[in-house]
């Protein structure tokens, strides 16, 4: 609110407690007549007996005491983090959990990195590219490392054996080797 909204509304609420104490209706009919209640009226008045026209203004609405903010220390960390290691919201939520044994959920991590403009890096910051081009793993000689992946296969229907795939492929050639097995089941 600026400040000439602000002298308006002091203006108004003392027009309302000088007609209320000038005029000879009683202090319901005025604020029947403004459209005001009782209790608003009498707060006002209390209020401009004690510290003046500066009691009429508004007061800031923001609780004196918010029990469920997140502490300082907790924010500074955050920030922290954030700044030197460019973490996100889910990285930073997980280390405070893995090595300060906070709780702190992401969506609060991020609400606070936007509250202080840290919510998106600068160009400057973000990750980038090394240049070179990215190159296969391989293995320069045939045979040296296979890579194996064993699958279980479907059930023949009335056999009580298992079947399954076994397959090899190597990383220099790149060849695959298929081989299936049988298992009896146990039991």
């Amino acid at each position: 609110m600026t400040k000439n909204e602000q002298n308006r509304v002091v203006a108004w609420r003392l027009k309302i407690l000088r007609e209320a104490n000038d005029l000879p209706r009683g202090v319901a009919q005025t604020c029947r007549h403004f459209g005001l209640s009782r209790q608003t009226f009498y707060k006002w008045r209390a209020r401009y007996k004690t510290h003046g026209e500066a009691g009429l203004c508004d007061r800031p609405r923001t609780p004196l005491h918010s029990p469920g903010t997140t502490p300082r220390p907790v924010i500074s960390k955050i920030l922290y983090l954030r700044e030197r290691y460019r973490f996100g919201p889910a990285r930073i939520t997980s280390y405070l959990h893995r090595f300060h044994n906070m709780d702190v959920a992401r969506s609060t991590v991020h609400r606070i990195l936007i509250r202080y403009g840290m919510n998106r890096l600068p160009v400057n910051q973000k990750r980038q590219s090394t240049g070179r081009p990215w190159h296969r793993y391989e293995k320069p000689q045939p045979g040296h490392r296979l890579q194996i992946d064993v699958k279980f296969l479907e059930r023949i229907a009335g056999s009580r054996k298992r079947l399954y795939q076994f397959t090899a492929i190597d990383d220099c050639t790149l060849s695959r080797v298929n081989q299936g097995d049988n298992a009896r089941q146990s039991g």
